[in-house]
């Protein structure tokens, strides 16, 4: 089974933003903000940046069983309790807008037709391949990414 660590990153925040996925324990994929989004990539946000490092994750398993481990508690809720109840609402909740709904609606549909296990990590503890995947998403921020780009196996 692929085993994946996701993690996302603005500084400040919002500002400008980067993810990472870890694969099989290797730096794998990168990037910002894509180039289709409306928000402006110096203005992203560490929320958005998870969002987007969990949605490629799922994109690269392609349906496959994996595990996805991410130190956001906010999208396993998203994903798992809420989207649910937003999509059988017609996207929308009783309390106002749905944030981010540009990255809610295709990820948690990418979710449901996956053979995805979402996995909580607290982060900033020492976990060896989440902080891996934190180095990364700064380092995807740090580059100005856009889009998705591979790591190779030299780690660039």
């Amino acid at each position: 089974m692929t085993e994946y660590f996701t993690d996302g990153s603005a500084v400040p925040n919002p500002g400008r933003g980067g993810f990472a996925v870890i694969k099989n324990g290797q730096p794998h994929l990168i990037g910002g903000e894509p180039s289709s989004s409306t928000t402006d990539p110096d203005q992203t946000t560490n929320i958005r940046m998870e969002g987007w490092a969990i949605y490629n994750a799922l994109l690269d398993a392609n349906g496959n069983n994996c595990v996805i481990t991410t130190d956001s508690e906010f999208w396993i809720n998203v994903l798992t309790k809420w989207a649910p109840n937003w999509k059988a609402n017609e996207w929308k909740k009783k309390t106002g807008e749905i944030k981010n709904l540009d990255i809610v609606k295709p990820l948690y549909e990418l979710y449901v037709a996956s053979n995805a296990n979402l996995q909580w990590t607290r982060g900033h503890v020492g976990t060896e391949l989440n902080e891996l995947a934190d180095r990364w998403a700064n380092i995807a921020r740090e580059k100005h990414l856009t889009d998705v780009a591979s790591v190779d196996e030299n780690g660039e």
